[in-house]
Order: C-alpha cells, then sequence, then structure tokens
C-alpha cells in the first residue's frame, strides 16, 4: 500500500533511508524547515540550508521515485534572536517559487517565551500575505498544552484559515482542542517520546481519522523514518480494515497537502 510521510527530516537521513522508505510503499514526504541540531551563526548558513531543502534533497529523492517536497522558515529554536530571525526570514521570498515549496513551516513555540511568540506572528503575516499553508510545530511534554493554545490564539489573531493550517505533534493532552478548533492535527511517531504507534493508534480510536495524520518526522535523533509503516502495521494487529488505514496514511495527507498545488504523488 503506498503512503504519504508528510513531516520528515531528511537532510538528517541516509540516501539507504530513501530506499528503504520506497521499498515499504513511501511515494511522497514533505520536508518541514528545522532545527539544524546546532545554531547556526548566520543568515548565509540558512540560505545554504534553503538550497539543500529546494535543490539537493528532491535530486536525492528522485533516484528512489519519491517526490520531495519542502516548507520554509526560522524554527522556533533560532528564533530567540528576533535581530538575526528577521534577517533570516527575509531571505524566504527568494525561494518560495522553487516548484517543490509547500508553505511555511515548521513555525511555533519551543519554549514559549516572547521573542518566539513575535517571530511566530511574522510568520503567519508572511505566510498570510503570500497565501501559503502553515505547518506549525508544538513544543515538548512539559509546555505543550500552554504552548498549543498560545500557538492557536495567534493564528485567530492573524486571521488565517484553520484549513489551511496543519499543527503537528499532538498527543492525547491536545489532539480534541486542536481538533475542535478547526485546524488539522498531525502525529508525530517516535519511539519514546512525542507520540509511539500505539498511542497514535489509541488516538485515532477515540477522535477518528477526520483531519489527522500521521508522521516519523524522522531526524537527528532517536526516530524511525519507518514509523508510519509500522503504525499501518499496528491497526492491521488490532483489526482495522485497510480503508481506514489508508485514510490516514494517504487521504488524508493528500487532502491537506493538495491545497497547494505543487504537491505531487506521482509522474506527470
Amino acid at each position: 500500500m503506498k503512503y504519504i510521510d508528510p513531516h520528515i527530516h531528511m537532510v538528517s537521513r541516509t540516501t539507504d533511508d530513501y530506499q528503504r522508505m520506497a521499498m515499504a510503499g513511501c511515494v511522497a514526504i514533505t520536508e518541514p524547515a528545522f532545527w539544524a541540531g546546532f545554531d547556526r551563526s548566520s543568515p548565509q548558513g540558512f540560505h545554504d540550508y534553503y538550497r539543500q531543502l529546494t535543490e539537493t534533497e528532491p535530486a536525492r529523492a528522485r533516484a528512489y521515485g519519491i517526490h520531495h517536497h519542502c516548507w520554509l522558515c526560522v524554527n522556533p529554536k533560532e528564533a530567540e534572536d528576533p535581530g538575526f530571525a528577521r534577517e533570516v526570514m527575509s531571505l524566504i521570498p527568494e525561494f518560495m517559487d522553487r516548484p517543490n515549496v509547500l508553505g511555511i513551516g515548521e513555525i511555533g513555540l519551543n519554549k514559549n517565551s516572547r521573542n518566539e511568540l513575535i517571530i511566530l506572528e511574522e510568520h503567519l503575516a508572511l505566510a498570510a500575505s503570500l497565501d501559503q499553508l502553515v505547518l506549525v510545530h508544538t513544543p515538548h511534554l512539559e509546555d505543550k498544552l500552554k504552548g498549543t493554545r498560545l500557538i492557536m490564539d495567534a493564528i485567530d489573531n492573524a486571521g488565517l484559515d484553520h484549513d489551511r493550517i496543519l499543527i503537528d505533534h499532538v498527543e492525547e493532552h491536545t489532539v480534541g482542542e486542536v481538533l475542535d478548533r478547526g485546524f488539522w492535527a498531525g502525529m508525530t511517531l517516535y519511539p519514546e517520546t512525542k507520540c509511539t504507534p500505539q498511542r497514535a493508534v489509541d488516538i485515532l480510536e477515540t477522535y477518528g481519522t477526520d483531519r489527522l495524520w500521521m508522521n516519523s518526522a524522522g531526524d537527528w535523533g532517536p526516530s524511525d523514518p519507518l514509523a508510519v509503516p509500522r503504525a499501518r502495521l499496528e491497526m492491521r494487529r488490532r483489526g482495522h480494515g485497510e480503508d481506514m488505514i489508508k485514510t490516514v496514511t494517504w487521504d488524508r495527507p493528500l487532502t491537506f497537502l493538495s491545497r497547494s498545488p505543487r504537491f505531487r504523488v506521482a509522474d506527470d
């Protein structure tokens, strides 16, 4: 069965991972801009990173029949210095017309600081001015509920359409509010933190499949680029049918991401 991994950081993965994902049925991915494992020291470092997301990674993915897409932003971990963040953000419009760019992301909050919130608001204004989709990062467990609420309020203040925004890394204590306020929600399948495949299936059994998808968010830390296929196995183990599995791992990401005319799952 084909699937889409709508959030994975392939700059941190080996080419072997592309091959394994393709063999497991992956035909399309989206890669949000994120932290490089260290704080970059200059805007030029981000410029090179945006080139990697729009030039190098699409070529690596193409060799295995996977369509690569990306999102651009200054991630929340590097948004504490507003002056520096604004310098980087000034580079983003240069890349927005690249054929694999879907929107602005992953923006959000890391420590729920005032400076992070300022840069989040400026990213939202940029997305509104360019009519872009938005992919949102929510903070880690101890600050997740507060941060998620701050983010949703900021989106409301910016006047953006909730149906064009995906709030990622939801967990049991945040998914209900995200869905109730009309946003799309993403479950990140990590081996230990965020949401294991077993917990993700629990959430699906509680909240259903409407506006809800799952992703691996594979990155530098403990993570699994085959997390989505593993979650499909867990759904089968519990007796869920192929229609439900397809809905979560294909139909839902396809529906949301196709709001961008650049999203592709097949060659033209």
